[in-house]
């Protein structure tokens, strides 16, 4: 066997029924496990599947299979016979006191015997796996070449020479890796995969920049990714992991633009990597004058509830050359509701409290900025004093 943890799977005839209860025969050593794969579908667990090449004598036979300092759930071990279903029969499993071992026995019903291939599976411990992404823009920042790698990472106490990796989607590794060894493999590249960047306001943030030294803030930046055909991409859903933004130079090289980390990404669903902030896009968000409305009186006469009118003015300034797009959150306190006359600019409701515009901003001019203005007006409802 080649596996550090001595991982041993034997066999052995039982041919009479007394035999079969007396204390654990001997066992002959079996030849290597054959093909192997590491299933990673699931993120929290790791899945090994081996073949094994029995060699099963007519009548009673008995396998042992013991890991000794490796980290394998016993609970999840299991058995299935691929060549001969109808001759060979798993009958049961039992496993001997204060030792990592069960045994199996098994049926075989052929006068002569025959050499059986078994399936043997179990969830392995301390396996991991981690996806990156490297992502190089172009110099005008319209689409990316994107990469992906796998991270592998072995603890498990097992040594695997020769396996197939196998994730819950896209192409499979034939690769092998030992106790303690960590492998990174190319995953898949994506060149031109398009990219729209994004500058996100939110109403927590300052309202106004005059109230802020220099008179402006910094808005975050990103590039927004499609997972869709139409961005060479969605055949699956993208793993969540770090990711690295570059930006061509135009002199051969790259500048490093920031570090961020995606989550899944189902197939046309949409991901934003945050590149750094901007102050070529200027908010000046008020709140104008505001009114109370409905006022309910108590019996001796103080108001303890109303509604309030709150109408709002955000002022929008593009600095830059290009057009751009700013997303726009808006919170929503409490109970609320806003009739379509009383916004100017369409939305889309997130949750309860939360509203999202996107805009699309003109390039500044000669003139000056480009510029947009949402107006909207909403009413919150029962605010107790």
């Amino acid at each position: 066997m080649n596996t550090r943890a001595k991982t041993i799977v034997t066999i052995a005839a039982i041919l009479t029924i007394a035999s079969t209860v007396q204390a654990r025969i001997k066992m002959v050593a079996l030849p290597e496990r054959a093909d192997t794969i590491i299933r990673l579908d699931n993120p929290n667990a790791t899945l090994i599947e081996e073949e094994r090449v029995l060699t099963l004598q007519a009548g009673i036979n008995k396998v042992d299979f013991s890991w000794k300092a490796v980290s394998i759930d016993p609970d999840s071990i299991r058995l299935a016979v691929l060549d001969h279903p109808k001759d060979v029969k798993l009958l049961n499993v039992s496993y001997p006191p204060g030792e990592a071992a069960l045994v199996w026995e098994i049926a075989c019903n052929n006068e002569k015997g025959f050499a059986e291939t078994v399936r043997i599976s179990y969830l392995l411990r301390n396996i991991d796996r981690l996806v990156t992404y490297k992502a190089i823009a172009d110099k005008e920042e319209t689409k990316v070449d994107l990469k992906s790698f796998l991270i592998l990472r072995n603890f498990s106490g097992e040594d695997f020479d020769k396996v197939q990796v196998k994730l819950d989607y896209g192409e499979s590794f034939d690769k092998g890796i030992l106790h303690e060894e960590t492998k990174q493999m190319l995953f898949f590249a994506k060149p031109e995969v398009p990219i729209t960047k994004i500058w996100t306001w939110n109403s927590k943030m300052t309202w106004d920049p005059e109230d802020v030294p220099g008179k402006n803030i910094g808005i975050p930046v990103s590039y927004r990714i499609k997972n869709d055909k139409k961005s060479n991409l969605g055949e699956y859903a993208l793993w969540g992991g770090k990711a690295r933004i570059f930006l061509d130079d135009g002199l051969e090289g790259t500048i490093f633009l920031g570090e961020d980390r995606t989550g899944l990404v189902p197939v046309g669903e949409k991901t934003e990597l945050y590149i750094g902030d901007s102050r070529d896009i200027v908010v000046t968000q008020r709140m104008m004058n505001e009114r109370k409305l409905n006022e309910i009186p108590n019996n001796d006469g103080r108001i303890v509830m109303y509604d309030r009118e709150v109408p709002i003015v955000a002022k929008i300034e593009n600095f830059k050359d290009k057009p751009a797009t700013l997303t726009m959150i808006q919170y929503m306190p409490g109970e609320w509701d806003m009739k379509d006359k009383d916004v100017n600019m369409k939305y889309e409701k997130i949750n309860s409290n939360t509203l999202k515009f996107e805009i699309q901003l003109p390039a500044r001019t000669k003139d000056g900025p480009g510029k947009k203005e949402l107006k909207m007006k909403y009413y919150q409802r029962h605010i107790r004093r």
